[in-house]
């Protein structure tokens, strides 16, 4: 029954260390964690005494913020069940779970080391409140934390001596404090309209969310995963003399590089935007859209590279000549990590038949129409 009856209110002790230092390991051992949820206990009494009556469950592992910011917020539902299978009573209603030769009691509280070097950890808790108690205790830790939340002294003493670093600033922030930091954080790299999509994802899963990128690509979050417009799509949409229409598409594929590389950190799927006559899919890395079928009475496919200053390879194109020289494009491919070009690279020429043989075109090449296409004479 308890699990029916204690609801979960999610804080995060957020570390950040002395520009340059890096905790030497992310996770704490049992008896670690164990003293520091002791620690923790006392400054959450100290700041919000209605913490006596619940029950403080805590992760001793350190993540980033995209670790803990996905859709389901899986770091915390994993410490919430885990809590609630624990009987009342023990460790003075306060549970801690840390690693047991090397490893954390289940697999979503491990943290990731791709994430290791940033510039804030987090460390998550739950404070499960039985229902009468929890909208009470959870508007103290909104109007609370952000006012007063900074780590006592011994805890942060703790922390810098465990870990074997300098911390600038140690507090406590609900989840909501966390979800507002990280937008102003994005909105400060303009990203703004990532954020509309991320929020939506892990606040209104069940909706459908619009934005426009910075620089006007169309996104769209529905069913769990976030759509993007393709840059050849966006464009074909555009005016302008050719040179400014590259600038333009080059600068596009940088921007969606960016969305790429933090829905994949927020574990959010990309997908190509689904139109009419155009097939989209997805892999690791990579976006492609297939446009139109092999012609029989064209040349044979062949594969070309569309490159920008600082970008390297932007899109890949299959076309066919046919008479007089003129191209048709078939697909196009967008390499979103640089990783992820050789294994485009051979999915096409598998798919076409044809030699994995790329025709570096050192620029990003229009049709007399201005949208992406390849050269109409053939390349020596």
């Amino acid at each position: 029954m308890e699990a029916q009856t204690l609801l979960a209110l999610p804080v995060v002790l957020a570390l950040e260390p002395v520009a340059g230092e890096t905790p030497a390991r992310m996770t704490l051992s049992r008896d670690e964690a164990a003293e520091l949820a002791e620690l923790i206990a006392a400054d959450l009494h100290v700041l919000v005494p209605q913490v006596d009556a619940v029950r403080l469950a805590l992760a001793g592992a350190f993540f980033d913020q995209a670790e803990l910011l996905r859709p389901g917020f899986p770091v915390w539902a994993t410490l919430d069940e885990l809590a609630r299978r624990v009987p009342r009573g023990r460790l003075d209603n306060v549970v801690a779970f840390g690693s047991h030769d090397g490893r954390m009691p289940a697999q979503p509280l491990e943290p990731s080391t791709v994430f290791a070097n940033g510039p804030m950890r987090l460390l998550p808790m739950s404070l499960l409140a039985p229902a009468a108690l929890a909208d009470e205790l959870s508007e103290q830790i909104e109007i609370q934390l952000v006012g007063r939340g900074e780590a006592g002294t011994r805890t942060a003493d703790w922390l810098m001596r465990t870990l074997g670093i300098r911390l600038e600033h140690v507090r406590y922030l609900s989840r909501n404090d966390l979800l507002a930091l990280t937008c102003v954080q994005y909105e400060h790299v303009n990203l703004a309209s990532l954020w509309t999509l991320l929020e939506a994802a892990l606040l209104r899963p069940d909706l459908a969310e619009s934005a426009l990128s910075a620089r006007g690509l169309g996104l769209r979050y529905t069913d769990g995963r976030v759509e993007a417009q393709s840059p050849a799509q966006w464009l074909a949409e555009q005016e302008g003399d050719p040179a400014q229409r590259r600038h333009g598409f080059a600068g596009i594929v940088f921007e969606l590089r960016q969305y790429a590389a933090l829905l994949d950190a927020h574990q959010l799927p990309l997908l190509l935007q689904s139109v009419a006559g155009r097939e989209a899919e997805a892999a690791t890395g990579y976006l492609l859209e297939t446009l139109a079928a092999v012609e029989p009475g064209y040349d044979p496919p062949a594969l070309f590279a569309h490159e920008a200053p600082g970008l390297g390879v932007v899109a890949l194109t299959v076309a066919q000549r046919g008479d007089g020289g003129a191209a048709r494009a078939l697909a196009h491919g967008y390499p979103l990590q640089p990783q992820a070009l050789g294994a485009l690279l051979a999915l096409l020429a598998d798919r076409y038949g044809i030699a994995a043989e790329l025709h570096a075109l050192g620029r990003i090449v229009l049709d007399d129409r201005g949208q992406l296409g390849a050269p109409a004479t053939a390349l020596h």
